[in-house]
This record gives C-alpha cells, sequence and structure tokens, in this order.
C-alpha cells in the first residue's frame, strides 16, 4: 500500500522572463509584461509530495520535520528574497519560467530524498497559475 504526503512552503522572488539572444521588442511580444526591465515578483507557493510505502515501525511515509527542514534549507532559504536571473546561478543562462524553476527544485530536493520513495513538487507563480514536476518521464 502507498500513501502520498505533502508538505506545503513558500518563497517570495522576483524574476524576469527572457532571451538575452532575442530583441527587447521579441521578448515583449512574447512573454508580455514578464519580460519588464526592471523584473517583477511572486508569492511562489511549493507543495513537496512524497509517495511510498508506511514503515511498520513508524507508521509515515516519511517524517515530515525532515522533510521540513530539507526544503527550508535547500529551497527557502536558497530562493526567498532573491532575483532568480541574478542570485542563483542556475538561472543565469536558463529562463527562470515556472516550469524551469519547479524542475530546479525537484532537481535540488531529489538529492536529499531517498530513491524509493516518488517525488512530486507543484510549483504555485500565482493562485490561478501551477505547474507540477514528477521527474522526467519523457519518451
Amino acid at each position: 500500500m502507498k500513501v502520498t504526503v505533502s508538505r506545503r512552503a513558500h518563497f517570495n522572488a522576483a524574476h524576469k522572463l527572457y532571451r538575452k539572444d532575442w530583441s527587447d521588442k521579441k521578448n515583449i511580444e512574447v512573454f508580455g509584461k514578464c519580460s519588464n526591465q526592471n523584473f517583477h515578483g511572486h508569492n511562489y507557493e511549493i507543495i513537496v509530495s512524497l509517495t511510498g510505502k508506511i514503515n511498520s515501525e513508524t507508521g509515515f511515509v516519511y517524517d515530515l520535520g525532515v522533510l521540513k527542514e530539507i526544503i527550508k534549507e535547500k529551497i527557502e532559504d536558497k530562493l526567498d528574497h532573491k532575483n532568480l536571473n541574478i542570485d542563483i546561478p542556475e538561472f543565469s543562462n536558463l529562463n527562470p519560467t515556472a516550469e524551469n524553476i519547479v524542475v530546479f527544485i525537484y532537481n535540488e530536493l531529489r538529492k536529499y530524498i531517498e530513491k524509493d520513495l516518488e517525488l512530486e513538487v507543484t510549483l504555485f507563480e500565482t493562485p490561478r497559475n501551477f505547474v507540477k514536476y514528477s521527474g522526467d518521464n519523457l519518451k
């Protein structure tokens, strides 16, 4: 029997969507106000979900206190109140779209979560716009 446990967290960050190899006009055409020269910010919310078997000794799929600390140290502390384009090296040449951010978060967390647990990350950029990623399962 598999059960999914989840932890919600948040961080605030600024970014702008643009490609360095495109003109300002093309960036505005493609990304609209999200390519604002002076950046813009979001109150991001994440949900980290782990799916696995219940441990017969602890009754846990995963200790949510441990997950809380991993998320805080590896995601919140790294991204909160940062300019993603400038402060986060991984986005210096990668457009910080919600899609790219959720993959980044997944890859960071995957390093610290046992491989026998399924990991899914949901990132809310706004209350209405969100993305999910659970590993590269494209064929």
